[in-house]
Parts: C-alpha cells; structure tokens; sequence
C-alpha cells in the first residue's frame, strides 16, 4: 500500500511542478495579445489537471505521513509542508489576481499588446521565479529528506 500511494503522490507532484514551471515560461514567449489569449485558452482547458494533482498531492501525502508514522517530527517534512503553504499563499494572493487583469486586459487588445499589459507581464515575472524557486526546494527536500 505504501508503495502505491508513493507512486500516486509522485505522480500528482509532477502534475503540479509540471504546471508550475512550464505555465509561465509559455506565458513569457507570448509576442502578440492573440497569442496570450490563446495562453489563457489553453491553461483554462488544462488547469484541471494541475488542481486535481494538488488535491492527490495533498491527500496522498497526508495519508504516506500516518501510513509512516511520521507525523510532524522530521524537520525537511515540516519545512516542506511550511514552504507549500506560502506557495499557495503567494499563488493565490499574489500571481493569480496579476493573472486574472492580464487575462481581462488581453480580451480588448487587437493584435500588439498594450505597455500596460506589459508592465503587467514584467511584474508577474519575478513572483513565477519565486514561485518557481519554492517549487524547487520543496521538491529537493522531499527528495534529499536531508537530517537536520
């Protein structure tokens, strides 16, 4: 069984981490606002699969922490769990609301996107990093589970 729900909750890990990297690189590489609305056409159709794996994420690990009787006494888990959660936090507060007027401001540009979705677009660039960053070092300390 605890294999099972490693296999499951390492798949949902890349189902997220997958979105979380790839999502804003392709984002970037939008030149036109055609093509940032067919962006947002396309992450709106697939956004499901990041959403359904956070939620497997969410549940597979809690269930892999009291199958291991881990709990909360290794510190990489309670930091990776700490980590997580400003993720979400920095997701839900700060890139989605930036996310959301670039997609309404897209919708009444014709074809050059306009300074003021660009300025949008290069403040929104540094929060992915960092989302890309937390990312990262969530991933590395449930890999490594360094004893410190």
């Amino acid at each position: 069984m605890f294999a099972l729900l490693l296999v499951l909750h390492i798949f949902s890990a890349v189902a997220v981490i997958g979105s979380a990297f790839f999502v804003p690189i392709i984002r970037r590489s939008a030149k036109t606002a055609a093509q940032l609305r067919f962006y947002f056409d396309m992450t709106t159709k697939v956004a499901w699969i990041s959403k359904i794996g956070a939620a497997l994420l969410v549940i597979t690990g809690i269930w892999l922490m009291v199958n291991a009787k881990a709990g909360f006494t290794q510190m990489w888990l309670n930091l990776s769990i700490l980590l997580s959660l400003v993720l979400v936090v920095a997701i839900g507060g700060f890139i989605e609301p930036l996310v959301q007027r670039i997609k309404v401001a897209s919708k009444s540009q014709s074809h050059e996107l306009s300074a003021d979705i660009r300025l949008a677009m290069r403040k929104l660039a540094p929060l992915e990093t960092t989302a890309q960053l937390l990312t990262l070092a969530v991933t590395v300390l449930m890999v490594v589970k360094p004893m410190f």
